[in-house]
Formats: structure tokens, sequence, C-alpha cells
């Protein structure tokens, strides 16, 4: 049975086809009033991006002074050296290289005192005697101690750093870390002169540069 043919709403009289009142417009929501903030005063040095400048001249013209300490003024000053005899083929390699220093840069023979202890654990009580002596102006401390298959390395190591700390600390003046501490022999030979340079010689430009500063600058 064929279906009968639709009949749009448009053409038919029933009330369910009839067209619904229209909804009323929705009022339109009131504006918002703009509220403004009053606004800071950009700081001058962000508006012109003038960020703080490391310049040396720049620092000197802020009122900041400087103080360094001088490896070509050495007129004066004076040095004790103490070494540990204990793995004497590198602290003697050790100690040339920080005597050879001394005279490039200047210090006389007379002006310094080298003291030779039995090792590097020793080095400390003599450092700190000889800095409150008032006779000097630093004191270099040089020695090696090299790991072994017991915990003496430790033990050795720890007590020297900590002593020549200790010794600087109480007797006022730099006393100047130059013992190696290291896993080998070979580490300390080349240490000591080898391709890593020498350390004893390193050490004694800190102990320079230290005792000018202190001389000059901070005495």
């Amino acid at each position: 049975m064929a279906a009968p043919p639709a009949t749009s709403c448009a053409a038919a009289n029933s009330s369910s086809c009839a067209r619904l009142p229209s909804a009323p417009l929705r009022a339109p929501r009131a504006a918002t009033a703009a509220v403004s903030f009053p606004s800071l005063p950009r700081p001058a040095a962000l508006t012109a991006r003038a960020w703080p400048s490391r310049r040396p001249d720049v620092a000197a013209a802020a009122g900041h002074q400087k103080l360094m300490g001088s490896l070509t003024n050495t007129e004066g000053l004076r040095f004790g050296v103490v070494v540990a005899r204990f793995n004497e083929i590198v602290t003697n390699l050790l100690l040339q290289g920080a005597l050879e220093t001394f005279e490039r840069y200047s210090v006389k023979a007379e002006n310094i005192t080298v003291v030779s202890v039995p090792g590097s654990f020793e080095v400390p009580v003599t450092a700190q005697k000889l800095a409150k002596s008032g006779k000097f102006d630093a004191i270099l401390c040089i020695g090696a101690v090299i790991r072994g298959d017991t915990t003496h390395y430790d033990a050795v190591a720890n007590s020297a750093a900590s002593g020549v700390l200790s010794a600087g600390l109480s007797a006022g003046i730099p006393c100047v870390f130059g013992v190696l501490t290291c896993e080998d022999m070979d580490q300390a030979l080349n240490r000591a002169g080898g391709k890593a340079g020498n350390k004893g010689a390193e050490a004694a430009v800190t102990a320079i540069e230290m005792a000018s500063l202190f001389q000059h600058h901070l005495g």
C-alpha cells in the first residue's frame, strides 16, 4: 500500500502545526564600565635597560676597592717552607719547583727557610710553629701522600689538609697547602714536574700572592 503524500505544515490547518509565538528578545546586557588603574612610573634603569656593568672602571666609580696580591712586588717578603721527606722522590721535585719559582719572582734566597720533617703528618704542627714565630709572611707546606692498601692514606691526607688550614687560621698568616694526595706513584710524579706540571711551583706562586696581599693590604 502506497504511503500518502507528505503534507507541509504551511498547507495544513491542524493546530499542531500552528506557529508558536516568538520568544521576546533578551534585553541587552549593560555595558561594563571600564576601570583604569594608575600606572606606576617605570624605573629609569629598566626603561633605559641600563643593567649593572661589570667593568672594573664602573666598579671603581661606584666606590668599590679591589685588593689583590702582587707577584712583582716581592721585596722583603719572607717564606718558610715545610717539606716532608716521606715519598722523597716526589717531595724533592716539588721543593725544587717551589724554590725555582721563588727565584723567578725575585724572592731572595736568604728570605727563604726550608724545614724538613719526617712525613706529611708532621707538616701542620711545624707550619704552625713557623707561622707564629713572626718571622715569615707565608708558609708553604709540601708533601706527598699516596694511597696504599690500608686506610692510613685517608687519615694522613685528612689530617694534613685540616692541620695546615688550622695552622693558618690560628697564626693569622697564609699557610699554603702543597701536599699531593694521589692514588699511585705515577699520579704523584705527573704532578711533580710531569705532564700535569709542578704543583710545588704552583703553590709557591700562591704563597707569593698571599704574602703580598697580607703585607701590603691586610697587614
